[in-house]
């Protein structure tokens, strides 16, 4: 019997972690009628949206952006489901606010007629720029969105039909991003507030292309969304969905081997018991996978491969219960009171800890009352950070400290003597949950050669049934990608395996 007439009777699908693009692949592959298993390392699902709870506060341990709806609602409809029959999407007014120098600070409305405005006040004529600057944006995403980010990048041909490469025209993927919005703009600070998306999850934006300016328009034109009682709903949907549609799903199972036999994966091994599989979709870390759990000789990339490649940035994260209301906090509050470039020069070309860097700070209870104690706020706050860092206790105190110093000055009063809970999140924690190369966050990041085809391939070079779904494939970082990637992986999958 050959072993595509073996795959068409059993169908045996592994599938290696629980995050966005690993339920995604594993809920699709099930609802087309494989026998599929999630083999999760952690005690719970979810990947980086994992949540955890204490002193009555409840704390989204990763992604806390909502932008781009109309990904999530695609992935609903497949299974006969809206966004709302889990979960309710509030859009936040303001979607979020930018704190300058001398505190200085500009609350990004949810109308874009008024962001308009604000841009207008600030430089004569930028209204009708910015307007100019989103319909491109606009454009380019929803060229982006129907035509390329579902293909699979095994190939340039996926792009030769002639629409799809006059529309590659204008999607400015060989003009840089920092040229581009520098022909609308010049006031740093309307310089920053459109850059930031690309440099906490993407590159320097001069290496990443002009292509990236959809991200605008998801932000500020369809808006910045929460969803009530925190991320980890989302992540609960996506388990939900996966659990109607029959898939297995083993937390605590730490996966070792990938069995090879003549260039196809035969069985999988986790936790001392050995399984048989027909395929397997790895949506875990894409190197772990390849230098962990194969021999060297079917791996697709060698060390010095992941070595060459641009990493998005890392992150020190604090989850902080703080026990009375900060009246300046917004949900979402970007410092930018420091210089842009410098930190994303220490991000991506110095890689070393941050001078003075920029940050985040996340206050969902301003929203949400259900993810912290009457009375309390919740807090998320974030630092950018180069991968590969020494991280140790000292340096995350060092600069807690001096964030927290700069958080108090903003708002005006004393916080950390009402920090009731707190909880650091660095390097080492990424390595260790999630066996993420040298303790990345995001994955690859957005620069030209690490779009579409570049990125490293969705089905395995040496392995004939492996494929790769997450953020280290197409089409990139971010929890909406990830979950386009997750359904792309099971459609080539379910291609292989009706050949």
């Amino acid at each position: 019997m050959s072993y595509i007439n073996r795959v068409h009777k059993t169908n045996n699908i592994a599938v290696i972690g629980s995050g966005f693009s690993g339920m995604a692949a594993s809920a699709v592959l099930a609802k087309n009628g494989s026998n599929v298993t999630v083999y999760e390392k952690n005690a719970d699902t979810g990947g980086r949206a994992r949540t955890f709870e204490s002193d009555g506060f409840i704390f989204d341990m990763g992604p806390s952006w909502y932008w781009m709806p109309d990904v999530y609602e695609s992935y609903y409809q497949l299974f006969g489901h809206t966004t709302s029959d889990f979960y309710e999407l509030t859009k936040l007014d303001p979607g979020f606010a930018v704190v300058f120098g001398e505190g200085e600070v500009w609350d990004i409305p949810a109308d874009f007629d008024a962001i308009c405005t604000l841009f207008e006040n600030v430089e004569t004529g930028a209204a009708d720029k910015l307007r100019k600057f989103i319909a491109e944006g606009e454009f380019k995403y929803m060229v982006g969105m129907n035509d390329m980010v579902y293909k699979p990048g095994h190939s340039v041909t996926e792009f030769f039909s002639f629409k799809l490469f006059k529309d590659a025209l204008k999607l400015q993927l060989f003009t840089s991003f920092s040229k581009h919005v520098r022909r609308f703009f010049k006031d740093p600070r309307l310089l920053a507030l459109l850059e930031f998306p690309v440099l906490f999850l993407g590159a320097m934006p001069k290496d990443t292309p002009a292509l990236y300016s959809l991200m605008n328009f998801s932000g500020l034109k369809q808006g910045t969304f929460y969803p009530m009682g925190g991320f980890g709903q989302v992540a609960g949907s996506f388990r939900k969905i996966a659990e109607e549609s029959g898939v297995n799903i083993q937390t605590s199972q730490r996966v070792s081997l990938l069995e090879i036999s003549k260039s196809y994966i035969s069985h999988i091994h986790a936790n001392g018991n050995c399984s048989q599989v027909d395929a397997v979709i790895g949506s875990a870390d894409y190197q772990h996978i390849e230098n962990t759990l194969l021999h060297e000789q079917y791996r697709s990339y060698p060390e010095s491969y992941w070595e060459s490649r641009t990493f998005a940035p890392s992150c020190l994260l604090f989850y902080l219960g703080v026990n009375k209301k900060i009246q300046k906090l917004r949900h979402h509050n970007l410092f930018f009171d420091q210089d842009f470039e410098r930190h994303a020069v220490e991000i991506y070309k110095d890689k070393k800890w941050p001078s003075d860097p920029l940050f985040y700070v996340c206050c969902p209870s301003k929203t949400d009352p259900a993810v912290a104690p009457q009375g309390s706020e919740n807090l998320f706050v974030l630092m950018p950070i180069a991968i590969g860092l020494a991280d140790s206790d000292q340096i995350r105190e060092q600069y807690y400290d001096l964030l927290m110093s700069r958080l108090e000055k903003f708002a005006g009063e004393d916080i950390r003597s009402h920090v009731v809970f707190k909880r650091s999140y660095a390097t080492k924690d990424f390595i260790h949950d999630y066996n993420a190369y040298k303790g990345n966050a995001y994955g690859l990041a957005n620069t030209l050669m690490q779009t579409a085809i570049f990125k490293p391939k969705l089905q395995s070079k040496k392995v004939k049934n492996l494929f790769y779904a997450g953020q280290l494939t197409v089409p990139g970082p971010g929890v909406p990608p990830s979950i386009i990637s997750g359904r792309v992986a099971a459609h080539e999958l379910q291609k292989f395996l009706n050949r």
